[in-house]
C-alpha cells in the first residue's frame, strides 16, 4: 500500500507542474480521494488520517496565520527583505488569475494532497506500522522531494528567494543548488507540520499551510 500510495503522489506531482497545471485541483482531489482510500482500507479510523480535535486546531493553525501575515507585513516592509517577495510567478498573473492560484489552486491544488494526502493519509499508514518517529521521518522526505519540480521553477521565477534557500549569490545561482536547498528546507518544515498535526489534528498545518502560500500570492503583489 505505501508503494501504491507513493506511486499515486508521483503521478500527481508531474501532473501538477508539467502536464496539467491549471486542472492540479482536479488531479489533487482524485490523488487525495485514493490516498485516503488507502488508508481506510487499511483500516485507519477518521482519527488516524488527521480528522481530529477541529476546535483546538483551528485555534492553534488560525494564530499561526496571523503570524505569517504578520512576518510577510515586516518582510515587504523593508527594502533588504522585500525583494524575497518579487516572484515572477506571481506578478505575471493577473488580478484574476492571481485570486484563481490565492482561492482555487492554493487551497485545493496544493493544501488538499499535501495535507490531507500527505501529512494526513500517508502519516497515518506509516505511524500505525512504523511509529511516530518513522511516519515523521519519511512522510517529511516524501514532503521535500515533492518540492523538486516547483523548486527548478522557482530558480527562474524568484532568484532571491532561490539565492536565499541555495545560498548563493543572487545572480548567479545554480538551478541544482536551488533544488537541494529546497528540498532540505521543505523536508524541515514537513517535520514541524507533522508535529502540529500529530498534537492538533489536520486543522492546524493546513491553515499554517493554507496562509503561507495564498497570502504569498497578495504579498508579491504589494512587494
Amino acid at each position: 500500500m505505501l508503494l501504491r500510495s507513493l506511486a499515486v503522489l508521483a503521478a500527481a506531482n508531474v501532473l501538477n507542474n508539467r502536464v496539467a497545471r491549471r486542472l492540479g485541483p482536479l488531479t489533487s482531489a482524485a490523488a487525495t480521494a485514493a490516498l485516503v482510500a488507502t488508508a481506510r482500507r487499511s483500516g485507519l479510523s477518521w482519527e488516524e488520517i488527521g480528522f481530529e480535535k477541529g476546535r483546538k486546531g483551528a485555534l492553534a493553525g488560525g494564530a499561526l496565520a496571523l503570524g505569517v501575515a504578520a512576518v510577510y507585513t515586516v518582510g515587504i516592509s523593508h527594502p533588504r527583505t522585500r525583494r524575497f517577495f518579487r516572484d515572477e510567478r506571481a506578478l505575471s498573473l493577473s488580478r484574476a488569475r492571481v485570486l484563481e492560484e490565492a482561492l482555487v489552486q492554493v487551497p485545493f491544488g496544493t493544501v488538499l494532497l499535501e495535507e490531507v494526502g500527505i501529512r494526513g493519509a500517508l502519516y497515518g499508514m506509516l505511524r500505525r506500522r512504523h511509529g511516530t518517529a518513522a511516519a515523521t521521518a519519511v512522510s517529511s522526505t516524501v514532503f521535500g522531494l515533492w518540492h523538486i519540480l516547483p523548486a527548478m521553477d522557482m530558480a527562474k521565477a524568484n532568484p532571491a528567494l532561490g539565492a536565499l534557500t541555495a545560498g548563493e549569490r543572487p545572480d548567479h545561482v545554480p538551478t541544482a543548488r536551488v533544488v537541494a536547498g529546497s528540498v532540505v528546507a521543505t523536508a524541515a518544515a514537513g517535520v514541524l507540520f507533522c508535529e502540529l498535526r500529530r498534537r492538533n489534528g489536520l486543522a492546524a498545518p493546513v491553515l499554517l499551510h493554507l496562509s503561507t502560500n495564498s497570502l504569498g500570492y497578495l504579498f508579491a503583489r504589494l512587494a
